[in-house]
């Protein structure tokens, strides 16, 4: 006869099963971060390319044109929106579409003038931010800043770059000495595409937007020189 024992069925009680649901959202409280964080620095890395493809193109369009930067205020007046300095942050209008479609010749993909982080978060719909090219529904947009192509006057700001050469650029932003620029010594140190971020310092900048920045408490910027380096900016969450 077999015993009664050897019938029995092992199974879970219902403490051992609240132990393993316990584990398993521990685990998943501690890993979650961690994937998070792997996947931001995933697209960290792919906006830094985009900069860099950005920087490249500069470059191969000064070289068709006598070593000069591009002079496009005309764009910058008349793509959608137009010129449209802010009054809360930042005061001008640093939007690149302009650049976008000026270095098309270069650039064949639209894509790399909007960094992965940005589409779908609250800094992408911002109007300080997102730019189309035109008014039809599926226009390409563009969502980084070119602090140095920021306004359209004449003649030429000393902290713009318009129709400047590389050396012309960095001489007058020594001249202009403009803090938020700084003075450069070298076209290295010379900024010429960011990420668009919104420092918590600023007073007027839109509750919304207060201390949000694209990457985890910094931003990704592209020199003259073409280089692309990470900022950490503690102005920014």
């Amino acid at each position: 006869m077999k015993s009664f024992l050897s019938n029995t069925r092992n199974a879970f009680t219902l403490i051992e099963l609240l132990v393993v649901i316990a584990i398993i959202a521990i685990l998943a409280a501690i890993l979650f971060p961690v994937f998070a964080q792997a996947r931001e620095k995933a697209r960290q890395t792919s906006c830094a390319s985009n900069l860099k493809q950005i920087g490249t193109a500069f470059a191969m369009y000064a070289q068709d044109y006598d070593e000069r930067l591009p002079d496009r205020r005309d764009l910058k007046l008349s793509l959608p929106g137009g010129y449209r300095p802010w009054t809360s942050f930042p005061a001008s209008d640093p939007r690149g579409a302009w650049a976008s479609l000026t270095l098309q010749p270069y650039v064949k993909n639209y894509a790399i003038w909007s960094c992965p982080s940005v589409a779908g978060s609250a800094m992408g719909n911002a109007i300080q931010v997102k730019q189309t090219l035109d008014t039809t529904l599926n226009s390409p947009v563009t969502h980084y800043w070119l602090w140095r192509f920021d306004r359209a006057e004449d003649p030429i700001p000393l902290d713009n770059f318009w129709g400047k050469t590389d050396f012309q650029a960095v001489e007058d932003l020594k001249i202009a000495n403009n803090p938020q620029a700084g003075r450069p010594e070298s076209v290295s140190e010379a900024e010429l595409a960011v990420d668009p971020y919104f420092p918590k310092t600023i007073p007027s900048v839109p509750a919304e937007l207060k201390g949000r920045a694209v990457h985890m408490g910094g931003r990704n910027r592209l020199f003259l020189d073409t280089h692309v380096k990470y900022f950490r900016d503690i102005r920014t969450d």
